[in-house]
């Protein structure tokens, strides 16, 4: 699964977390935004799955935005973030099984009878 360069957004914003003496200079966090319901490049199920999968992370418009400050540098940043968007795409692209209904075998229920 590729997602093209097009659809992804990134704003370089000042990280609160470490940086030095670069902490007020230079942006070094990330924010990824992700259109999911404008994608191109997933199946609609698809696009649901990872919606329901974002939680707070999605917004009502239907764009994921990821924040990426764990590193001091923007690069790291980048990556941590894309890595993240990546796992999250493909934990959504596992469908998931469908529940096969079944009878609890005799035995079980004599079981369970004596049990009461």
């Amino acid at each position: 699964m590729v997602i093209p360069e097009q659809e992804l957004a990134f704003e370089f914003i000042r990280s609160s977390g470490p940086g030095g003496q670069n902490v007020n200079k230079v942006s070094t966090a990330v924010r990824l935004r992700f259109d999911v319901r404008g994608s191109t490049a997933l199946a609609d199920e698809v696009k649901v799955r990872l919606l329901a999968l974002a939680g707070r992370r999605a917004t009502k418009e239907g764009e994921i935005v990821l924040l990426g400050q764990r590193h001091r540098t923007q690069e790291k940043n980048r990556q941590d973030v894309l890595a993240r968007l990546a796992e999250l795409v493909a934990r959504a692209l596992v469908a998931p099984r469908k529940r096969r209904a079944t009878k609890p075998t005799r035995a079980a229920g004599v079981r369970r009878l004596r049990a009461k």
